[in-house]
Parts: structure tokens; sequence; C-alpha cells
């Protein structure tokens, strides 16, 4: 016993002298010359220990060091890195960072005319095509020499030019709305799933804005499954699970909506397979605007706190050419990471196919058995050098993904965001597509569903959906457009389709109409058929039957699982509150497209419907939906 108490004695001894050998510091970054506050600054100490934190929007920051003197570090974008002594007994300090940026002359007209970024070019001693070439550069190389896959650009004498209007050539690809289909005549429904949720972030983006998103912005089966929702995690074999529901159509009440949900594996993080990603990052002149560059180093940065030391990333940068900023590096290296991605400065062109497949290359480098490979792409989708237009973005996406390295897109920025380009590279690149519009979004992406976002438990996922005619007398996808398959693509495993990420849930919702409605009211009926008769055999009890595919992540032959759907009516009010929100986003996004097919649903019931459905909304995405649909609701009105 008394041994057992010195042993207790001498460990408490031993806690106390631990912490009294550290001490906090707080402080605050600030601009030398204005005293502006510096957000986002890499503070860490310079040698002999692992303590770096990031200042907030403030630019305070709060840092635990050991005692004695020491010397702190700041990093930060267009700033010089700054050292400051420490010493023994303080406690709180302000850094003082000096802007590298050269102010500009307002009284010289001239300079308003030039262009971002000056310098000189030239060829670097080796080809970028042998493969001992591939540039590798330090951080700092990159920022101060912009060494870029070898050709050298000297941005010392950068320039900023005075804002101005810029023409929007933001791109949306056509949207042509789904439209009713008999079910004697077309029984068969097909497509790819989707969980991509990049449409409904960047509607929000316009809303906050006070302005009408474009029709074509507005994908409604991303505006439905960008919620969380509370399926049940599948408990046999398969990956993913499947359930189906039905209730009366509130935006047409002489129709039933049917829903379809699917839900993917929840998996412990700790059972996670090492991650070999790659961070393939625009930094051509066009990024250079706040909610560009500047975001896409926060959200990143984000991502590299969850890394653990068996997970590996490297950094790829394209602008004029492409370039390795950062060879694969060890997840327990997070300093060195993170400076490497504050020192990247933008400018130049856009080389992104090029950028693509040095990225495929590395991330081949160090593929394993069991690994997770990754590419992280973020851009605002302007390519504009080398492999550019839709069709060889394809080929050459369809070709690298045989590799087994999934593609995830992040879209930033406004103005010259290419949505269609991006969303086209995420579907071809068997990976998921989100906009990050502001830095919540990208903690939603990178840590709240850090999971979901990197790891896929199955992939090349379809549905296939069979109407009894005994009941369905005709049928409508809400939503999906792009994502339609032809009905022989199912059984077809070498067709691409959608992937599902860990505890990923897809939601998908028909209209449909009874059979015993012979209005058929909403539907463009074709004349009867003359040489084809057909027979009914559905049992009525049974609305229809789903089927489902999908493949392992590390197979190429796919699975099928089925669920019936059996008749229920139900008023949506009585509906579960899932199915509730997933109605709700589906008329709130029918409104914003002025879709010919929605009904009587006016923006006060969808506030009704969604504040019903609100639930315990741990992360207050059904609140900021609300939200959301009261500035609808006043834009519009602006719009009579």
């Amino acid at each position: 016993m008394q041994k057992y108490l010195s042993l207790l004695l001498l460990s408490c001894l031993l806690v106390m002298q631990a912490t009294a050998q550290m001490r906090t510091i707080t402080g605050r970054v600030q601009d030398k010359k204005t005293h502006a506050a510096i957000s986002g600054a890499i503070v860490s100490l310079k040698k002999g220990g692992k303590a770096i934190t990031h200042s907030d929007q403030k630019g305070r920051f709060t840092l635990n060091v050991p005692n004695g003197p020491l010397t702190l570090e700041a990093i930060a974008t267009d700033y010089e890195t700054t050292t400051v002594q420490i010493t023994a007994g303080l406690s709180s300090i302000v850094i003082n960072m000096q802007s590298v940026l050269h102010p500009v002359n307002a009284k010289d007209d001239r300079l308003l005319e030039e262009v971002i970024t000056t310098g000189y070019v030239h060829k670097a001693p080796e080809p970028l095509s042998e493969p001992s070439s591939t540039p590798v550069a330090s951080p700092m190389t990159y920022a101060l020499q912009g060494k870029v896959a070898g050709v050298a650009v000297n941005y010392g004498n950068t320039k900023r030019r005075a804002p101005e209007n810029h023409f929007n050539t933001e791109d949306y690809s056509a949207i042509t709305e789904n439209i009713f289909h008999t079910a004697t005549d077309q029984p068969l429904s097909t497509f790819s799933i989707d969980v991509d949720r990049a449409s409904y972030s960047n509607v929000r983006r316009f809303l906050n804005q006070g302005v009408q998103p474009p029709q074509d912005a507005v994908r409604i089966e991303e505006m439905i499954n960008y919620f969380d929702y509370n399926y049940k995690s599948p408990t046999g074999k398969d990956p993913v699970a499947i359930y189906t529901d039905m209730a009366v159509c509130p935006w047409n009440t002489s129709h039933q909506l049917v829903r379809i949900a699917i839900k993917g594996k929840d998996v412990d993080a700790r059972e996670l397979p090492p991650s070999n990603l790659v961070f393939l990052l625009d930094v051509s002149g066009s990024m250079d605007e706040e909610n560009k560059l500047p975001l896409v180093k926060r959200a990143f940065a984000a991502l590299v706190q969850q890394l653990r030391p068996e997970d590996r990333v490297a950094v790829v940068v394209y602008a004029g050419a492409a370039g390795v900023v950062l060879p694969s590096t060890s997840g327990n290296e997070k300093k060195k990471i993170l400076e490497a991605m504050e020192s990247l400065q933008a400018g130049g062109s856009t080389a992104g196919g090029e950028g693509i497949q040095l990225a495929y290359k590395i991330a081949a480098e160090h593929r394993s058995a069991n690994s997770n490979n990754r590419i992280i792409l973020a851009t605002d989708g302007d390519f504009n050098v080398g492999a550019s237009s839709d069709g060889e973005l394809q080929r050459l996406i369809e070709k690298e993904r045989q590799q087994g390295i999934f593609l995830s897109v992040l879209g930033f920025g406004m103005g010259n965001y290419k949505d269609n380009k991006l969303e086209l590279l995420a579907d071809k690149g068997n990976g998921n597509y989100a906009y990050i519009d502001n830095f919540e979004e990208a903690r939603r992406t990178f840590v709240t569903e850090f999971g979901g976002t990197l790891f896929t438990v199955a992939k090349d996922v379809k549905l296939q959906v069979e109407f009894n005619p005994a009941f369905v007398q005709s049928y409508r996808l809400v939503g999906y457009e792009n994502r339609l398959l032809n009905n022989e693509d199912f059984n077809n495993d070498k067709k691409d389709a959608g992937d599902m990420g860990v505890g990923h849930t897809v939601t998908a919702l028909y209209e449909i109409i009874s059979a015993t409605d012979k209005a058929g009211k909403g539907v463009n009926w074709v004349d009867p058929l003359k040489y084809q008769q057909n027979t009914v055999v559905g049992h009525l009890p049974e609305v229809l039957t789903v089927k489902l595919r999908y493949k392992q992540p590390q197979e190429n032959t796919s699975k099928l699982m089925e669920q019936v759907l059996p008749y229920n009516r139900q008023q949506i009010t009585e509906a579960p509150e899932d199915f509730r929100m997933a109605t709700a986003a589906a008329a709130f996004g029918q409104l914003l497209r002025n879709s010919a097919f929605k009904g009587t649903i006016t923006y006060n019931d969808v506030l009704q419907l969604a504040s019903s459905a609100k639930g315990q909304d741990k992360e207050g995405y059904r609140a900021e939906f609300i939200q959301l649909v009261k500035k609808a609701q006043l834009v519009s009105k602006d719009q009579e």
C-alpha cells in the first residue's frame, strides 16, 4: 500500500512538473503598416516543438508552448514570413507582418491597364516530358519564384489592379425537366445515384446576395441530398440499405409522392484504410480573389487537421503549367503540409488538364493494395490551356480512373465559375462534387463528413425502378435529369455510375398518378398502341420494385439488391420527418426553377413543411434552409 501511495505521489509530482513547464501565449497577428487583422496566419514554434495554430478572423491566436525563451514563426499569404523572440515571462504578444505586395500608384492610370503579374519567364534545363524532370520545389521557392513544371516565373513585380466590373461568364448545363411516363409503355426508370450537393451551396450563395439563382444552377436532386437524413445503417453484408415509402404529394394532392432512400454503411474512423491523397490546386490568375485561393487554403487546412500518421498527402498546382509543390508527405507532418499550402500565390493561365495528369501520376506512384487513393481538385473550373474542352477532359478522366484512383472536385468563387465542367469531372472521376461558398461548408466537407467525403463504400451505384401498372398510371422522377441511364445500362457493369461514401445517404422522389385517376392530369398522353396489348399481371398492393446494383470499391463485378414498396396512403404531414424535409427541399427547388410541375405549392407551404421537419438539427442546416426560403420569397417578390 505504501509503495502504491509513493508511486501515486510521484505521478502527481511529474504531472505538476510537466504542467509547470508549459505556458499559454495569446496574441494577435496584424499588418505592420495598417494594423489590420490577418486571419488564417499559421503561428508555430520555429524549432524544437510541435505547437501550431491559426489566427482567427480577428487575427487572434492561442498557443501552448514550453516555458523559457523561444521563437515563434508566422506565415500568411501575401506577407513575409515573420519570426518573433519570446522571453520567459511573456504571455501576450502582437505579431506585425510586412506585406510583400506593391501598392498601386493611383496617380498613374497606366497601372490600371496592366495585367495582374509581370516578370520574366525562362525554360528550365530539363524538359517536362522526361520522368526525372518532375519539378519539386520548396514551398518558399514556389511562393517567391513561381516555379511550375519546368517554367520559372518571377512574381516579384506583382501588381493588383483596381476593382472593376467583370462580365459574368458562369456556365451551367441546360436542364430539361423529367416528364410523366405511362407505366404500361415505359414501366422501367433507370438512373445513377447522386451524392453531390454543389447546387445547394451555390444556390445559397446567390440567395445570400439577394439574387435569384439561374434556373439551370438548381439541380433538385442536389437540393434534396444536401441534408443529413437519419436512415438506418445497413446491418447485412451489403454496404448499402434501401428504404421506400409514400405519401400524398403536397404540390398536387391528387398525386402520390414516393421516396426511395439509400444509406451507406457507417465505419469507425479507426477502421478506415490509409489515405493516399493528392491536393490538386488551381493557382491561376482567376483564383486571385478572397473567396477562391485564400478560402481554398483554409478549407484544406481543415482537412489536414483530420489526417492520421498513416495517411499521405502530395500538393500539385497548376497555372500556365503544372508542378509539384510538396511531394507525398506523411499526415503527421502537418506543419510542413500547411506551410506548403500557405505559400501559394495566384497568377497565370490555367493548364488544368496537365495538372490532372500529373496528379494521377503521383497518386499512382504511392498507391498500395488497401489504400484509399483520391485526388481532390480545387478550382473555379476555368481551364484555358491544353486539354480544356468538356470532351477532352472527359476522355482524360475516363482513362485515368482505370487506375483505381477517385477524383473529388471542389468548386470555388463566382463570376467565371464553370459548374458544368466541374460536375462532369467529378462524375467521370468516380468522385463527389461540392461547391465551397464559405468556411462552414469547408468544415462540413472535410470535418463533419470526413469519412463520406474521402472513403467510398460502394461504387457505380445504379437504381432501376419497375412500376406496377395495376396501381401506377404514370410517374415522373423529380430531378436527376443528368443522371438518367438507358434501361439496358443497369446490367452493364462497364457503365459508369455514382459512388457512395461512408455514412452517405441518397434520396430520390417520384411523383406518381394512380391508375384510378382517369383524368390523367399533367400527362401528355399518346394514342393507344395498335399492335401491342399489354396485360397487367402485377399485384395491386405492390406499387413498385426497386432494384439496386453496386460494386465493392476494389471490384469490377456488380451485386444486385431489391426492395418492394407496398401501397400506403398517408398525408405528407403524417410522413416521417426526413420524408417531409426531402419533400420541402424538392418543392423549394421547383419554385426556384419555376418548374412546370410545381403545382400549387408556395413558399409559405415550403416554410410550413420544413419547419415541421426541423427536428434536432445538430448542425443547423435545416434552420438555415428555412432562412433561405424566406430570402427566396423576398427576392421573388422583388422581381414581380
